[in-house]
C-alpha cells in the first residue's frame, strides 16, 4: 500500500513514558482531522500503555473476566485486548484515499508489516484464517499470539493500529479472553528466548515499513 509520489513523508513520534488510553484516543481523532484537512502529515505514533484493557466494537462481556484494569471502550473493530507495558502499541495514521482506499488491504498490509518485522528477529509470524492478528508455532501445535491488529477508518484515515508482545507480564492477559479466542495463548520475543529491546523492536519496525508502505512500493502483499 504504497505512498503516492505526491505524498509527504510521514511523521514517526517516539514516546518516552506511558501514555494514558482517554489521552490517546483524544490525540488520535484531532491528528486525524488535521490530516484529512490537509494541515499535517501521516503519522506513526510508538507507545506503550499503562496496564489496561480495552473493548472493540465486537467485544463480549463475557470475556471481561476481572476488572483488574481499567478498561475502556476503544471504538476499533475487534474484541478485547490487553495494552501494558513492555508491549509496543503503534498507532497509525494514514491517508488511504491518497494511497488505496482498500480496508481490507490495509489491514493484510500490517499484517505482512508485523511478519516482516518479527523475521529481523527469526520469528516466524503467521497469519490465521478466522483470526485477527499474527501467531507464533509452538510445541505440541500449540499455537500463541505475538501481536494484535485493531482499526477504524474515518473518512479513509485511519486511526489505531498494532501492538507487539516484547515482554509485557503475560499474566495481565488473563483478566480476559484475547480477542475472543479461549483455545489459544499469548506469548512475547522475550518469552521466546530473545533479548529483543524496544529500539531493536522500534529499528525494525522503521525498516520493513518503508517496505510496505513506502514511496514506489507495491500496493500490498500477495
Amino acid at each position: 500500500m504504497a505512498g503516492s509520489p505526491g505524498l509527504a513523508a510521514p511523521e514517526w513520534r517516539i514516546e518516552d513514558r506511558p501514555v494514558d488510553y482517554p489521552d490517546a484516543l483524544a490525540a488520535m481523532e484531532e491528528r486525524a482531522a488535521a490530516i484529512r484537512e490537509g494541515r499535517a502529515p501521516e503519522l506513526l505514533w510508538l507507545l506503550e500503555h499503562p496496564p489496561l484493557y480495552t473493548a472493540g466494537t465486537s467485544a463480549r462481556r463475557e470475556d471481561l473476566l476481572t476488572h483488574r484494569f481499567p478498561v475502556y471502550e476503544a471504538g476499533r473493530g475487534g474484541q478485547y485486548t490487553y495494552h501494558g507495558p513492555g508491549q509496543r502499541v503503534v498507532y497509525l495514521q494514514l491517508d488511504l484515499k491518497a494511497r488505496q482506499p482498500d480496508l481490507r488491504l490495509y489491514v493484510r498490509c500490517l499484517e505482512e508489516w508485523i511478519i516482516q518485522t518479527l523475521a529481523r528477529f527469526q520469528v516466524k509470524g503467521e497469519r490465521r484464517e478466522g483470526r485477527v492478528g499474527i501467531w507464533v508455532p509452538r510445541e505440541g501445535g500449540r499455537e500463541d499470539k505475538i501481536a494484535a491488529i485493531g482499526v477504524r477508518v474515518r473518512r479513509w484515515v485511519t486511526l489505531h493500529g498494532i501492538s507487539i508482545n516484547l515482554d509485557p507480564d503475560l499474566s495481565h492477559f488473563d483478566g480476559i479472553v484475547p480477542c475472543g479466542i479461549r483455545e489459544h495463548g499469548v506469548t512475547s520475543l522475550v518469552d521466546l528466548g530473545l533479548p529483543v529491546t524496544l529500539q531493536d523492536l522500534d529499528i525494525a519496525l522503521r525498516d520493513t515499513f518503508e517496505n510496505i508502505f513506502g514511496p514506489g512500493r507495491p500496493m500490498g502483499p500477495a
